[in-house]
């Protein structure tokens, strides 16, 4: 009888979630598609189209932490609203946009949309308290939205070869994810309730302006490496400083009462292994997509590598990685029941590790890259359902928003840092005008597989029950 409880506890709420994350996938996936046109509407090379991503990977890195910690303190349905509002005006933005400035700015401002998903997952988590299983009814119900997040992917993908081939106007295919940010705002404020307690604390204004400092220092050195190159001394100069801000960011945050980044909480055994993963995870989950879109649509008879496909039949190579990922979501609630949600985590890890390296030699054909990212998805799948779920239960009481939107801002760093890396590894010996190079190709798969080794090796450090109810734990305890 509780099983059936948690399974379908707070199901009201999960199904108006279920549509915001579907929105919310719809985002991550209808772009990557158009990369290559948008990149030819804007007269920019591939490897520049990384900076739109870079941008907002860095602003959704520095609003995700305030936006997590205001959703704890003042209520998390209310930052949500107040954040889809932001993401559907950046979103329409985008359509209308029409210089690379532009494109940039909305772009970034768009970023807003990762704090949905740690916002939900922590109101997922309050609806469940009270309950023995409260940890097994999070990850269930997480799985669920995330599996939303991954079909919306699937149809972002799919929709945006179709609406490309549709209409001629580049502004016109854009606009489509604009309406549907439209309405993610009218059904949040509609079905998604405002219960919350308000809780005591402060914003950690000194923390926030600390953090915020160092990510921009560092982001921003890597992309003057691009503007300036590697010889030049300003780029390093600038992350050397990112760096240093970090000591009296880790100083300050250690003796206030209420840091913005409890690192107290993040040297538990149970907690800093889940947030290296999300790290290390971001390289590949959000910095490798505009990279394997744009290798997919280069032209063999003119570069000697690619794929030769276009925004219309790059879509199903695309939605088919976005779907295994769907079923790792899924499936990762019913094996973490069977085994332990901490090998769960480890062999997923593990996947994404396999999928990147099986690219080096498995490039040459649709069969291969679509089988090497099948496998990569199941994994990247089952880590974005389960990474937050894992900082909600290793979390305090009344700041799990804050936990779980720090496994996003992790991964957001990760995925920032990557974009500016594999956006200079992708320049560094182009010879085409429009053409990154077949090197910085290997350098993205390379680097993708070794940090999800070695995220797979940190896991090992997390206890083996760690994540689990305390009814799981006694049966395992028992066998």
């Amino acid at each position: 009888m509780e099983r059936t409880r948690a399974a379908s506890v707070g199901a009201g709420l999960v199904g108006a979630l279920v549509f915001v994350e579907f929105v919310s996938g719809f985002l991550q996936g209808y772009y990557t598609p158009l990369a290559s046109d948008i990149a030819r509407h804007l007269h920019v090379n591939d490897a520049d189209v990384n900076w739109f991503e870079a941008a907002q990977l860095l602003l959704s890195a520095l609003c995700v932490p305030p936006l997590s910690k205001l959703g704890d303190l003042i209520g998390h349905q209310k930052v949500l609203v107040w954040s889809a509002v932001l993401t559907a005006i950046a979103t329409c933005g985008i359509a209308f946009a029409t210089t690379f400035e532009a494109y940039l700015v909305f772009w970034a401002l768009q970023g807003v949309f990762t704090v949905w998903l740690p916002l939900e997952v922590a109101l997922i988590y309050r609806r469940s308290a009270g309950m023995d299983q409260r940890a097994a009814a999070t990850r269930r119900a997480t799985g669920v939205i995330v599996a939303a997040l991954q079909a919306g992917a699937i149809a972002g993908a799919l929709s945006a070869g179709a609406t490309s081939a549709v209409f001629d106007s580049l502004w016109m295919v854009l606009a489509v994810p604009g309406l549907l940010t439209v309405g993610v705002v009218f059904v949040i404020i509609g079905f998604v309730p405002d219960v919350h307690e308000r809780q005591s604390g402060s914003l950690d204004g000194v923390g926030l302006v600390l953090l915020s400092s160092s990510l921009l220092l560092v982001t921003g050195g890597l992309s003057l490496v691009r503007v300036l190159g590697v010889g030049s001394p300003w780029p390093w100069i600038a992350i050397a400083l990112g760096a240093l801000v970090l000591v009296p960011f880790v100083a300050y945050e250690l003796q206030t009462g209420d840091p913005i980044i409890d690192l107290r909480v993040m040297r538990r055994a149970s907690m800093w292994p889940v947030q290296f993963t999300a790290l290390l995870f971001g390289v590949s989950v959000l910095g490798a997509q505009i990279p394997l879109s744009t290798f997919a649509q280069t032209d063999p008879d003119v570069h000697g590598y690619g794929l030769g496909l276009n925004s219309s039949t790059v879509a199903p190579i695309i939605g088919g990685y976005v779907l295994s990922m769907l079923i790792g979501a899924l499936v990762f609630a019913r094996v973490s029941q069977r085994f332990t949600p901490r090998a769960c985590l480890i062999g997923a890890a593990t996947l994404v590790g396999v999928g990147y390296a099986s690219l080096v030699p498995l490039h040459h054909s649709v069969a291969q890259m679509a089988a090497c990212m099948v496998v990569a998805g199941l994994g990247s799948g089952a880590l974005v359902a389960a990474l937050p779920a894992a900082a909600a239960a290793a979390a305090p009481e009344g700041r799990t928003a804050v936990a779980t939107g720090l496994t996003n801002t992790t991964k957001t760093i990760g995925g920032s840092f990557a974009s500016c890396v594999f956006g200079v590894a992708l320049a560094t010996g182009a010879t085409h005008a429009t053409a990154a190079s077949m090197s910085g190709y290997y350098t993205v798969w390379i680097v993708c597989s070794v940090t999800a080794f070695v995220a797979a090796i940190g896991l090992t450090f997390v206890p083996r029950l760690a994540f689990a109810d305390p009814a799981g734990i006694e049966e395992e305890i028992g066998r």
